[in-house]
């Protein structure tokens, strides 16, 4: 949704939300909890504050429902999707878009399916 002239400004330039989602063991969808996503969370607070980026908040979420694709996260307002494997590809994402502000495209989840 577009924002309007008469919005007050965003509190955050950029909200980050990082699948936590947990089903059960064997659940044919997986989940990004089980795949290590809470430490990657906990990892990206903590490189995002040593690089002093501002402006941005990183937030667990409960499932994004992507979780078969994951460990997961989703950077607002843009709304770009990012598969997270390893604090490496959590650097990238910092380092590419939260940062540069560009995209860390080796790490793009694929759109919805129609």
């Amino acid at each position: 949704m577009p924002r309007h002239d008469d919005d007050p400004p965003p509190y955050f330039d950029a909200h980050v939300f990082v699948c936590c989602n947990r089903r059960p063991d064997g659940h044919p969808r997986g989940s990004c909890a089980a795949k290590g996503s809470e430490k990657l969370r906990d990892y990206m607070k903590v490189r995002a504050k040593e690089l002093g980026i501002a402006g941005v908040r990183i937030n667990m979420a409960g499932c994004l429902d992507r979780c078969e694709l994951g460990p997961c996260l989703v950077v607002y307002p843009e709304g770009v999707w990012y598969k997270i494997e390893s604090t490496s590809d959590v650097d990238a994402v910092l380092a590419g878009h939260l940062v540069a502000g560009g995209r860390a495209t080796a790490l793009l989840l694929p759109p919805r399916a129609v």
